[in-house]
């Protein structure tokens, strides 16, 4: 019986990946942290330039027939949509002598519903003055306005009563002439008609008298409503305070500005897919970091262990291009300028021992047309001068940006090692730089890597075999699987150069 085993698929690489997420808007807290700042600068300069205009404030209690304790506030909302009507603003203009014109003033005002029945009138003038005049003049004619409605309202109620009663005096007066026609004419022929007549009568006369009540409970409760109906806090004018101002304004522009800072980050990361993982960056790279730098001018206080740092990584490189004849080349993506310096210490490392030609491919021929001073290495251009003496090891310096002429890479070196910025080029562009390699023949040796991330604790080595297998001395040999290690390899593990407080190790 033959048992065949299916391998297992390979993972797939989730739509969003958060801890790439969050190391990219950490990495981009320059944007953010700036857009914040220019929030809480541009709230407090708000606060301070421009001041609001004169304001003053009153309160006036407001009585409603309907009013019920459950009320939800569509009473006193309707009463701020009828603050903001032409009636109300004209009979205010008019009250003031002012010759604006309603429309215009209705943008000065506004109205608020604090309780169900009372009611916040806030108006801006040109001095504290005005404005407190302006309050006083809209309070009245609100409640002149709410006073009239009313009393129309009563006046409504109370004429459809006494015109019912009326209607109600007629018919009854109709009843009593029936009543003495039947006694005249018949006298007790039909008692059980004038016992429905003197019903009716009865019934008639208690109506009237209900109609009569209800007629003058209307315009009793008017007067309640009336006098219920005032103005409860005179106009006074707020006093504006600019620290307090500033302080509210600043802290709405911080939050403001930093929300649109991570919201603008992460969208420009999501969309700008630029790995700043070590394990993303050796994944597209097919090769794995074996160092970092950091980016930048370092800390004073970290100089020194920077500078150490660097050294052990030029000694490192050193090592390795002793043990090999091929001219090996520094190529670089988003740090010319660290990529260049890290070759002229390794060719200072190695003049020691033997001539050694720096080849400039970088753009703007950047090393070869420096000031050059007494030790330094011999630097020619990449287009001219590129054949060295055959005693003579050459190093080449070059550029997988945008524009890289790639049959020009083999020319600065048959082997390669790519010093890259984390979160500089895309991972498609990451996928062509190791696709035009492998096409010209030139091996990477490694990666460096330039201002990672000093949070990121992801690997970022890569494994031809099995990841469990042991790294030992026969590591070019065959596996039990069948696939061997790729011998091109530095022989060194990640070193890290440390951009925080901890070990060097």
């Amino acid at each position: 019986m033959t048992t065949r085993t299916t391998p297992d698929p390979a993972p797939t690489a989730p739509l969003l990946d958060l801890q790439t997420l969050v190391v990219a808007v950490r990495r981009r807290r320059r944007l953010w942290s700036g857009l914040a700042l220019l929030g809480l600068l541009a709230g407090a300069a708000a606060a301070a330039l421009l001041p609001p205009p004169p304001t003053a404030v009153t309160k006036v209690l407001v009585a409603h027939e309907a009013d019920q304790p459950n009320d939800p506030g569509t009473l006193i909302r309707t009463d701020v949509a009828l603050l903001h009507t032409t009636r109300i603003a004209d009979a205010a203009l008019r009250s003031l002598g002012s010759p604006g014109k309603p429309e215009e003033f209705m943008e000065e005002y506004e109205g608020l519903g604090l309780t169900n029945n009372l009611l916040q009138i806030t108006v801006s003038g040109g001095t504290e003055e005005e404005a407190e005049a302006r309050a006083r003049a809209l309070a009245d004619a609100f409640v002149a306005d709410h006073v009239r409605r009313i009393r129309e309202s009563a006046d409504a109620e109370a004429e459809a009563l006494l015109a019912q009663r009326d209607r109600l005096r007629d018919e009854l007066t109709e009843v009593n002439e029936e009543i003495e026609d039947d006694t005249a004419e018949s006298g007790a022929a039909a008692p059980a008609d004038l016992e429905s007549l003197f019903a009716r009568r009865a019934e008639l006369t208690s109506e009237i008298g209900a109609f009569g009540r209800r007629a003058t409970e209307a315009r009793i409760g008017t007067a309640e409503l009336v006098s219920g109906t005032q103005i409860v806090d005179a106009p006074r004018a707020l006093r504006h305070s600019v620290p307090k101002a500033a302080a509210t304004n600043g802290a709405i522009g911080l939050v403001l500005g930093l929300v649109l800072g991570l919201s603008v980050a992460a969208v420009g990361t999501v969309v700008g897919d630029r790995p700043v993982l070590r394990r993303d960056i050796a994944a597209h790279l097919g090769a794995s970091v074996v160092a970092e730098l950091p980016g930048g001018s370092p800390r004073l206080w970290r100089r020194r262990r920077v500078r150490s740092a660097r050294s052990r990584l030029t000694a490192t490189l050193a090592r390795t291009l002793r043990g090999s004849a091929e001219p090996v080349s520094l190529l670089e993506l988003g740090c010319a300028r660290g990529t260049g310096v890290l070759a002229l210490d390794l060719a200072r490392a190695l003049a020691e021992e033997e001539p050694v030609v720096v080849v400039d491919g970088l753009p703007g021929r950047q090393l070869a047309s420096r000031r050059t001073g007494p030790g330094d290495p011999v630097v020619v251009r990449g287009d001219g001068g590129t054949d060295a003496a055959p005693r003579e090891r050459r190093i080449g310096v070059g550029s997988v940006a945008p524009g890289t002429a790639w049959t020009d890479l083999r020319h600065l070196g048959t082997r390669t090692v790519l010093v890259v910025r984390a979160g500089h080029g895309s991972a498609a562009w990451l996928h062509t730089v190791a696709r035009q390699l492998a096409e010209q023949d030139v091996p990477v040796l490694g990666v460096v890597l330039v201002d990672p991330d000093p949070r990121d604790r992801t690997d970022g080595t890569l494994w031809d075999g099995a990841p469990a297998a042991p790294r030992g001395r026969d590591e070019g040999t065959a596996r039990p699987n069948g696939r061997a290690r790729r011998p091109e390899r530095l022989a060194v593990g990640a070193a890290r150069v440390p951009d925080s407080d901890e070990e060097v190790r």
